[in-house]
């Protein structure tokens, strides 16, 4: 049995064992690595990530008592409440926890978010159990995963036949409003939009999207994920402190959000702000051409060609987001070191994962480098696995 039908068994089991039937479905959606574009989303700038074989899978069947019952694997009771009830849970005050178990809020929050949007009647609830094989904090978005999932079950059993970017939209105001983590819409559109072979560019200012193939099959190269196994958390302070410093550089520009200033701006910057300032705003206006530049090549010279564009973009969220940890450093310097063509941290910082684009034959090699590494420096042993672009959302059962 593979690790992915594992998960949906763990879904459907437990579903059966709250509900005593078996679901009316099983919905998956992918996790998610982000090949190059951190922190340009809540700032309307362009990402290019995509959706990873990895999976959470949500077992739902309807109820008709008005009623939201959630479970899942990693969290030891059920969360039930009315569906009358989601408007007095949220939204969650900037700040605070949210008035159930956050993972809880991940699934009752797009419950909310999409009554919301579209009014169910008030007697349609649902059970729904989740299970995943999306690594959890290691950058790999198990939260818009299990949103993906949700929200998939949830259009269905309420006959509401949402479009992709909706649903998306949908899981960003759950993790933004329910869930209180203030990030973009980069990881729920890579989500629900995901192809086999293929990334997805994203303007996140007019959620234009545009599907790149990155070549990586063709020319037998493998992207490696490095989980450091630091756990990071998206609700706490340094994410938070990251976006109200670039929301502060765009309003000292003059400018609605930092995607509208360039390289050219830097100069002019650096005479309106504070270092620190400085150096979050120069991150996000270098890493929004890193992008740029990383779909020309990919384009017309192929996913070799993107190497130093990674090491660029980990040494600008080392030096001037101030992101990284000795352990995702580590990570990509053992990487560069063993023969990558490029490697950088993913996802919001603070811990997580690195990824690396390696050869298919130094797989092993490196990986055996990178263990070793973390061994020799005192650090806990890594998580070390390949990700393949895969597709999005499905219903699976």
């Amino acid at each position: 049995m593979t690790h992915t039908s594992t998960a949906q068994a763990a879904a459907r089991d437990l579903l059966t064992t709250l509900t005593g039937t078996a679901p009316q479905g099983i919905w998956s959606a992918p996790g998610r690595v982000n090949l190059i574009g951190e922190h340009t989303d809540y700032n309307e700038g362009f990402v290019l990530p995509f959706a990873i074989q990895h999976r959470t899978y949500a077992a739902a069947s309807p109820r008709e008592d008005g009623r939201i019952r959630v479970a899942s694997t990693f969290a030891d009771e059920p969360v039930e409440v009315s569906l009358d009830d989601l408007g007095r849970l949220f939204p969650t005050p900037a700040g605070k926890a949210p008035a159930v178990p956050e993972w809880s809020a991940y699934v009752l929050g797009v419950a909310w978010a999409m009554r919301a949007l579209a009014p169910t009647p008030a007697e349609h609830g649902a059970d729904i159990a989740i299970a995943s094989d999306v690594p959890v904090g290691a950058g790999l978005s198990s939260s818009a995963a299990i949103e993906g999932a949700v929200a998939s079950a949830l259009d269905e059993l309420w006959q509401l036949n949402l479009d992709p970017v909706t649903l998306a939209q949908i899981g960003r105001r759950a993790e933004n409003e329910a869930v209180g983590a203030p990030t973009g819409i980069m990881d729920q559109m890579a989500s629900m939009l995901g192809l086999p072979d293929a990334a997805t560019f994203l303007d996140c200012r007019t959620l234009e999207t545009r599907s790149v193939p990155t070549g990586f099959t063709a020319e037998h190269l493998e992207l490696l994920v490095i989980d450091t196994q630091v756990k990071h958390s998206h609700s706490t302070g340094g994410y938070r402190e990251r976006r109200a410093s670039c929301e502060q550089g765009a309003e000292l520009l003059g400018i609605r959000s930092l995607r509208d200033a360039g390289v050219e701006d830097l100069p002019r910057a650096a005479d309106l702000m504070d270092d620190v300032t400085l150096r979050r705003v120069r991150h996000v206006i270098t890493e929004n051409q890193r992008v740029l530049d990383t779909v020309d090549a990919l384009a017309t010279q192929g996913p070799r060609a993107v190497g130093d564009l990674l090491v660029a973009s980990h040494a600008s969220m080392r030096d001037d987001f101030e992101i990284s940890v000795p352990e995702l450093d580590l990570a990509v310097e053992t990487a560069l070191a063993h023969g990558a063509i490029g490697a950088r941290m993913t996802g919001g910082g603070f811990g997580g994962a690195a990824i690396a684009l390696i050869e298919h034959a130094s797989v092993a090699s490196v990986s055996d480098a990178v263990a070793r590494a973390f061994s020799d420096a005192g650090f806990a042993a890594p998580h070390i696995f390949t990700v393949q672009p895969s597709g999005g959302p499905r219903r699976d059962a």
